[in-house]
């Protein structure tokens, strides 16, 4: 059996802190990927995990996720993650996020952390009662959302653009698998440009709730991956393009909001092999971090939309890179990244 140290030796990572304040009902795990180009950024989810190893595999796979992200948007900061493993409820959410914030103050700055699956800015404010190093608070960079989904669409604009030669949507078939905060807005912005829209979400509410004021299609959860569609959007949780999914697609081109969205590297080599255009989320969901720009470097509002615009930019590259390579986008994505880091250390 491989030990954990072999597992982080294999991902690469610097640091994993496995954190418990059982008074608090907090168990967490925050692991802090690369800080080559500065602090470990990332955010906190809170989640209900199966097992220890499952919620340790998913820290490691969002940090190394996060480096690569921050490098491609052009942040000076590195790659973290944070989750802590949801237990009994009741939760006492000032307890738990107050002593999350007690164990990345230990830390020194070298882990910043955010919002992300489960946490809210309330939430985030709980953890600044603990730390000064938590972005993403109300009355500042706020809610990350908006722009995620900004930035989503701006990546299925040139993915358009390199598989059918324009950015133009209208008209266009767009399955959205989970109708949450990034994937409702996002069903809006392609509703605004003319799109047909065809959701899905486990929470069948939110999935009727944007039908009815977009006008979609409302497909089983089980049955989104294999709508007729031209775009896939996963906006959900990770792991979503499995052996079942890459082989049920028939959208021509797979560009969402969800972290991780290939269960293994293999199903992006999969994706390739069939024609699917895959967009990696590393560089198509980057507008949330980009808005945190704001709060770490004092970014203007004008700025923030520039980076987040830009996104269209680094997917054309990425994707351009991968046809000259004859390698998968995921491949070419992560070429990128560790170039521009090894630049950054050659730089000093």
């Amino acid at each position: 059996m491989k030990s954990v140290f072999d597992t982080l030796a294999a991902a690469g990572h610097e640091q994993v802190l496995f954190c418990a304040d059982e008074a608090a009902g907090y168990r967490g795990i925050i692991a802090i990927h690369s800080t080559a180009l500065g602090p470990a950024l990332g955010g906190t989810r809170l989640l209900r995990y199966a097992t220890d190893e499952e919620a340790l595999v998913d820290a490691l796979r969002l940090s190394r996720g996060m480096t690569y992200k921050n490098a491609l948007a052009g942040m000076d900061v590195g790659g973290g993650k944070a989750v802590i493993l949801r237990g009994a409820e009741p939760l006492d959410r000032e307890r738990l996020f107050r002593a999350h914030g007690r164990f990345i103050e230990r830390l020194g700055g070298r882990f910043i952390t955010g919002e992300d699956v489960g946490t809210t800015p309330a939430d985030m404010e709980l953890i600044r009662r603990e730390t000064r190093h938590v972005k993403g608070l109300a009355g500042e960079g706020g809610d990350p959302s908006p722009w995620t989904a900004r930035g989503v669409l701006r990546a299925m604009q040139a993915a358009a653009r390199h598989r059918w030669g324009s950015d133009d949507l209208a008209g266009r078939a767009v399955a959205i698998q989970g109708c949450g905060s990034v994937g409702s807005r996002l069903a809006a912005e392609l509703h605004r440009l003319g799109a047909r829209l065809i959701v899905a979400d486990v929470e069948p509410e939110r999935a009727r709730r944007v039908a009815a004021e977009l006008g979609a299609a409302v497909a089983p959860p089980d049955a989104i991956a294999s709508a007729e569609a031209d775009i896939f959007a996963p906006c959900a949780l990770g792991g979503v393009l499995d052996d079942r999914a890459v082989q049920a697609l028939r959208a021509e081109i797979v560009a969402g909001a969800a972290n991780n969205q290939l269960l293994e590297p293999r199903h992006g080599d999969a994706l390739a092999a069939r024609g699917v255009l895959y967009v990696p989320d590393v560089v198509a969901n980057a507008g949330g971090v980009l808005s945190g720009g704001a709060d770490l470097f004092g970014w203007s509002r004008a700025e923030v939309e520039r980076r987040v615009h830009a996104i269209h930019d680094t997917v054309l590259l990425v994707l351009e890179m991968a046809k000259a390579d004859g390698a998968p986008p995921h491949v070419a994505a992560e070429r990128l990244a560790e170039q521009r880091l090894r630049d950054r250390a050659a730089a000093g």
